[in-house]
């Protein structure tokens, strides 16, 4: 290793916080949001990160109420909340690869929800994913909210999904 190649703390780009310190009114991982709010594509990656490390995707999972792009953004709560932080391989490789700090890995390894999660990401879809065709009026609250927060919305609505 020479000196380009050694890591020190300010070269870490820190481009995702740590998680919030609770979930945010629209987090798919929280039990007392409404079903119906995000598209079925974005409920599905839930899912995902229930599988064995290995078989995990790598990309972590950011809060929905940021643009995917703003300096703001950060790491959900609900994710953070729901699954084994230790077992995420998606911590693993932003860590490795400087996509966040050390510290922001080990924030989402001791998060502890205060309110009530999904044990599971295939339970959250699952309620998610209930009321896609017909959303309650709270479910589409929430969507407008989102969808006036949120730039990169702006055109469509949180149900819509990005490709397609």
């Amino acid at each position: 290793m020479n000196d380009q190649d050694t890591v020190t703390n300010e070269s870490v780009a820190s481009s995702l916080r740590p998680p919030a310190p609770r979930p945010c009114d629209s987090c798919p991982y929280w039990r007392d949001v409404p079903s119906g709010i995000w598209a079925h594509e974005e409920y599905e990656k839930l899912r995902r990160y229930d599988a064995p490390t290995a078989h995990q995707p790598t990309g972590l999972f950011q809060c929905h109420q940021t643009d995917a792009d703003s300096d703001t953004r950060r790491i959900c709560a609900g994710w953070a909340g729901c699954h084994d932080g230790a077992h995420l391989f998606s911590l693993r490789i932003a860590v490795l690869v400087r996509r966040i700090e050390p510290a922001t890995r080990q924030a989402v390894v001791d998060y502890i929800s205060p309110v009530p999660l999904f044990a599971s990401g295939n339970e959250a879809t699952d309620h998610g994913q209930v009321d896609l065709d017909q959303p309650t009026d709270e479910a589409e609250r929430l969507i407008n909210k989102i969808s006036r927060t949120r730039t990169d919305l702006r055109g469509r609505t949180a149900l819509e999904p990005e490709h397609g």
